[in-house]
Order: structure tokens, then C-alpha cells, then sequence
């Protein structure tokens, strides 16, 4: 998710869920030809298995960025051919890709030609208002040829015109059966499901069927969803308790304001941490608090923690 799953989040959301597969916000070819490698590329060594995200649609710029990929340790690379937006489309990716099911194969190619990670899709079951299953079959048995065998499938279609990417995710009608209908036709792929999917039970039934779910909003509003599904599908693994992730962010924090980073873009993922438990508004106010944040110092996650908690009142 752009400007959302950026290292500070997926840093938060790696001990939340030990043994997830994480994924960068999508990155573009441009923002690594002309911008800041680093900040887009730099992750921290406890994210992996980590995914890097790209949006482009030229083979040999795509190629460049995968092959950076690589080079700074990513586990995949996964190209974009989902996202709605006005902006992505301007620059001809995103999900518009999907009505050029040649060009994005040989952006696949292009890629697979450089690096020896996995190249994988992200898309959606179709276009506008046009609901045949044959668009989106073709497509990926299209991607299928190239010897691509991960497909996310956000299981709605995308309207790039008339709808902002909000109403993206919540206008088009969810099509499960639709992605089931891929899988069983491509049964040796890997088919991980996305879209609607805004609790772990919710998921964990939908998901059956595919080799796993990606979830995203649910994950940012309610961050513990993805400690709930780890629980269910590594039940042996131990996770952290709420304590031990803010001391766990206290750490990580300290560390990266040491090394310049301002405080409120590592602090805003955890906003929902302890959502629905009582406190939980003053939580959210204490680490958004602008003169708090200025200060830029991390123990301001202690305060709040111990907000949660008043003292215990004595009687007499």
C-alpha cells in the first residue's frame, strides 16, 4: 500500500506475524532511476521473507528495478497490475495493465532474465464493468506462459474511471468464486487471495482453497488480525505480547532516530495496536500528539503504554 507498508511499518507487522510473507508499498521504476535507492530499498534484516512491490510498465526499466531488487536482498519481486488510481494510471501501469496482457508478459520476462528470485503478479479479475471470466483467465495463462506461478488475485474488478481507489475497494462486488474458478485452472500456480478480507476468521474461510491471503487495510486499521491468523496457522509459534512489541518499537525507534529518522512515520502503524481495548483513544492521542512527536523521543511510547494501565486505587 503506497505510503502505508513503507520498513517502519513492515518492521511493526514483523513481530506481530513471525512467519508472514511481507511486502513493500508499491515502488516505481521512476523513484529508483531518479530518486533515493536507499529509502526506498533499505529493510531491515527481520522483515524477510520480504517482497518488493514495483509499478512500471517498460520491460527494461522493470528489469533495472528487479535487478536492484535483488541486489538489496528482497525475496520476490512482484509487479503491480492492480492498483486503480488516477496517478498510477497516468503512468500507464497499475491495473491498466491488464487490458495488455503481452506487454506485462514481457515485462515478466524482462525481469526473470536478471534475477533469480521469484518474478510475481498482483492484479485483479477484471476491468471497468466487464465481469467475463475469459479477460482475466486469459491474462494470467498469458503470465502462466512466461513460467510466472504466483498470482495475488484482489478478487474485484477495477474501474479506472469514476471511481476514486477507495471506492475501489468496496464498489466493485467481491468475486471469490471467480479466483477459485483461476485456481482450479492453473492448479499447479500459487494463488493468494485479496480483497475484502477484514478479520482472520473471515479470511482463514475465504483462503481455503488458495496457498494463502494477503491482507492489507485490515492489517493497517487492526494490526493484531495478523497475529490471529499466525496463531491459527503456526499455533507452536510464540508471539509477543503487546508489552514486549512496544519495548521490541522502542528499540527499533531509538536505533533509527539515532540515525536521523523523525519518530511520527515509525509511530503511525502502531496507532491500532491495542485498538478496542480500554485506552485505546488515548493511546492513539498521546502518539499523535504534534508537540510529543517534535520532541522526537521514543519513550513517548511508554507514556502511552502506561496511560493504558492507571495506577491501581488504594482503599482507606
Amino acid at each position: 500500500m503506497i505510503d502505508v507498508t513503507d520498513r517502519h511499518c513492515r518492521f511493526f507487522h514483523r513481530l506481530l506475524a513471525p512467519h508472514a510473507r511481507l511486502y513493500t508499498e508499491m515502488i516505481t521504476t521512476g523513484a529508483l532511476q531518479h530518486g533515493d535507492v536507499a529509502r526506498h530499498l533499505d529493510f531491515d534484516p527481520s522483515e524477510h521473507p520480504v517482497a518488493l512491490q514495483l509499478g512500471g510498465s517498460e520491460p527494461a526499466a522493470l528489469a533495472a528495478a528487479a535487478r536492484l531488487g535483488q541486489q538489496w536482498g528482497f525475496d520476490e519481486i512482484n509487479l503491480n497490475c492492480g492498483c486503480p488510481s488516477e496517478r498510477v494510471q497516468k503512468g500507464a501501469f497499475g491495473a491498466c495493465l491488464m487490458a495488455e496482457p503481452e506487454l506485462v508478459a514481457d515485462c515478466i520476462k524482462a525481469m526473470q532474465d536478471v534475477v533469480d528470485v521469484p518474478v510475481t503478479v498482483k492484479h485483479r479479475l477484471g476491468l471497468d464493468y466487464d465481469e467475463s471470466y475469459g479477460f482475466v483467465r486469459d491474462f494470467v495463462g498469458k503470465l502462466y506462459d512466461t513460467g510466472c506461478r504466483v498470482f495475488i488475485v484482489h478478487a474485484r474488478n477495477a474501474v479506472l474511471k469514476g471511481l476514486t481507489p477507495k471506492d475501489n475497494r468496496e464498489i466493485p462486488p467481491l468475486r471469490y468464486d471467480v479466483a477459485a474458478q483461476l485456481k482450479r485452472d492453473f492448479p499447479d500456480a500459487v494463488m493468494v487471495l485479496n480483497g475484502g478480507l477484514a478479520n482472520a476468521d473471515q479470511a482463514l474461510r475465504a483462503g481455503e482453497g488458495f496457498e494463502g491471503v494477503m491482507l492489507g487495510r485490515a492489517a493497517w486499521h487492526t494490526p493484531r488480525v495478523l497475529s490471529e491468523v499466525s496463531a491459527q496457522l503456526w499455533p507452536q509459534t510464540i508471539l509477543p505480547t503487546d508489552a514486549q512489541v512496544v519495548d521490541a518499537m522502542v528499540g527499533y525507534t531509538s536505533r533509527q532516530v539515532a540515525r536521523g529518522v523523525p519518530l511520527r512515520g515509525m509511530l503511525r502503524p502502531m496507532l491500532g495496536l491495542v485498538n478496542q481495548q480500554v485506552g485505546a483513544r488515548t493511546w492513539r492521542r498521546l502518539l499523535s500528539d504534534s508537540a510529543r512527536l517534535r520532541a522526537n523521543d521514543p519513550a513517548v511510547l511508554y507514556e502511552a503504554w502506561q496511560a493504558l494501565r492507571p495506577p491501581m486505587r488504594r482503599d482507606g
